[in-house]
């Protein structure tokens, strides 16, 4: 199931921007964080992807969720201005941002591309 981050949520998780300057992530495995907001007709539209990304890549993937509206500080963080946003995470690397509702396709070559995940069979 995919987890909706608060600062908290996030600063344990992915990033803790509060103490540290330079990019660190800390998780084990790949990350896809959607920022989105109720109000957001795409954001709607990319939900759905995302709960079938992550059963499709069970595992080999953590996909978070982070409502801009009730987390407008990691938005600012980010510099989200339009919505929904995707940070693609590797465990190597710096992380990459693309903007826009996504087709399934596009995810998958992202997450093959930037995080070095393959489509499990």
């Amino acid at each position: 199931m995919v987890t909706h981050l608060t600062k908290e949520a996030f600063i344990e998780k992915v990033f803790d921007y509060t103490n540290e300057k330079d990019w660190k992530f800390k998780g084990d495995k790949p990350a896809l964080i959607d920022f989105w907001a109720e109000w957001c007709a795409p954001c709607r539209m990319v939900a759905p992807l995302i709960e079938e990304l992550d059963k499709d890549y069970k595992g080999e993937v953590d996909f978070y969720k982070v409502n801009t509206e009730e987390q407008q500080e990691l938005a600012a963080i980010f510099g989200i201005r339009s919505i929904p946003s995707l940070l693609f995470i590797p465990t190597d690397g710096k992380p990459q941002m693309a903007a826009g509702a996504l087709p399934k396709e596009t995810f998958e070559k992202a997450i093959a591309d930037v995080l070095k995940v393959e489509k499990p069979e």
